[in-house]
Parts: structure tokens; sequence; C-alpha cells
């Protein structure tokens, strides 16, 4: 899972980690947004997903308003511990730039009606699902952004996706 990640990177020359640790299988599902002043500023979101941290590239802070939506760029999947990575990324290395965790906590999917706040195995899954199927909702506990908000990808194989905030009691205009 992390073949791209590592083929792209001289761990020799960036301080980005290189190995994984697994999170406890009795731990809610992490996740990080992380500011990254890389090329072109932008917005790393993270989230964890069998064992790796499923990855997007938001070029705008992600909105509280359910009707700015942001462009979302799949990339490749992370290392957990780059939930905690912050530091700057050499120039002549993939990424090179200053990178921070804007925002960090638990997240859960939304399946059929219901958030999947306690069962990590069925939670997992449905983010699989959504994957594979081009729609994953997930409620975000975090220390910035609180509340719902749903990934859609674009067009079928296409690494574009969208992020959309719901309606919800965190939402702001």
């Amino acid at each position: 899972m992390l073949k791209d990640y590592k083929k792209k990177r001289n761990f020799k020359q960036t301080p980005e980690p290189s190995t994984s640790q697994q999170s406890s299988c009795k731990d809610p599902l992490i996740f990080v947004i992380q500011k990254h002043s890389a090329r072109q500023q932008h917005y790393d979101l993270r989230l964890e997903a069998d064992g790796v941290l499923k990855s997007w590239a938001i070029p705008k802070e992600p909105s509280l308003n359910p009707k700015m939506k942001r462009l979302a760029v799949m990339v490749e999947d992370h290392p957990m511990d780059y939930s905690k990575f912050e530091g700057i990324i050499p120039e002549g290395q993939y990424g090179a730039g200053k990178v921070i965790i804007w925002d960090k906590g638990n997240y859960f999917p939304y399946n059929n009606g219901e958030y999947l706040f306690t069962n990590r195995s069925s939670a997992q899954e449905v983010i699989r699902e959504g994957l594979i199927n081009g729609k994953l909702s997930i409620y975000l506990e975090g220390e910035k952004l609180k509340g719902a908000w749903t990934l859609i990808r674009t067009k079928p194989d296409d690494k574009k996706w969208l992020l959309i905030k719901h309606r919800d009691e965190k939402t702001r205009r």
C-alpha cells in the first residue's frame, strides 16, 4: 500500500516517516489535515483506513459552508506515522516545503443512516466500499472541523473528488 509513497521519497534526505505503526484495533479511526506550503499551498486530508492514511490534496482550506465544494485530488497512501509529521521537506525532494498539522482528531464513516462510532471493523468495510464506489460520508471530530462531510469522486476511475460539508449543527454560511 505504501509502494508509491516510498518510490517518491529519498528517506536519507527527507524527514518524512518511512515506516508506519498500526493503531490499536480498539482505538477510533483518526484523521489529520496538514497545511502544506509546497509549490502551491494546499491542505492534505488524511483518513486512516486499513493501516494507512488515505490521502487527498485540497487546494483550498476545507469549508464549513455546504455551498462551497472543494476539489480534493486523491494522492498516494501515507504511513500512519505521517499523522504526526510536521517539518520542512527539503528543496529537490517530492513535495518540498513546510508541513504543519492544521487539524486532527477522530472520524467515523456514515452508513445506512448511522455513523459507525464504535465498530472499527464495520467502519473500515464502509470506507473500503466508499472508496470503490466513489462516495464516502464521514463525521469529523477535530480541533477545528466538526460535523459531517462527503467525499464524492467526480468521474469513475478518476483521482478528482469533491469535499462537501453536510448541513448540520456545525454548518457555517
